[in-house]
């Protein structure tokens, strides 16, 4: 099989291989193989790449987690307005995404935003007539 990659396999560090093997669903099936392959010629114990695996593991229910209990916060109103509320109007994946709890708040937000922008709409229409 051809290490077609950049940088090759064959020319990663040991740690970097490690992160391939333990993460097999961000990379394509020849680069674990080749990872797999290069790490068995390096002589590496089966406990390091078992470790591997687990930590991968773990840094993944991690960001899994990290992603649930995500909420908006006054601070992404105030610093970012036009991405928060982009995001409250028109994001459709956040519960898809994983962040379920800003799916949450989404909804609730945006009903409000949108009476408030029609109430706003509402008053300068009147006042123009």
């Amino acid at each position: 099989m051809a290490d077609n990659f950049k940088p090759p396999i064959k020319t990663r560090t040991t740690e970097e291989l490690l992160n391939i093997v333990g993460s097999p669903k961000k990379w394509n099936r020849d680069a674990l193989y080749l990872a797999k392959y290069e790490l068995s010629n390096r002589n590496v114990d089966t406990s390091e790449i078992d470790k591997a695996i687990q930590l991968a593991n773990k840094k993944e229910e991690e960001e899994i987690l990290r992603k649930v209990n995500k909420s908006y916060q006054l601070s992404d109103f105030l610093l970012k307005p036009k991405k928060t509320l982009f995001e409250l109007l028109f994001t459709w994946e956040l519960k898809k995404d994983g962040y379920i709890l800003k799916a949450k708040q989404q909804r609730t937000f945006r009903i409000k935003l949108i009476v408030v922008i029609l109430f706003v709409y509402l008053i300068k229409f009147i006042q123009e007539n």
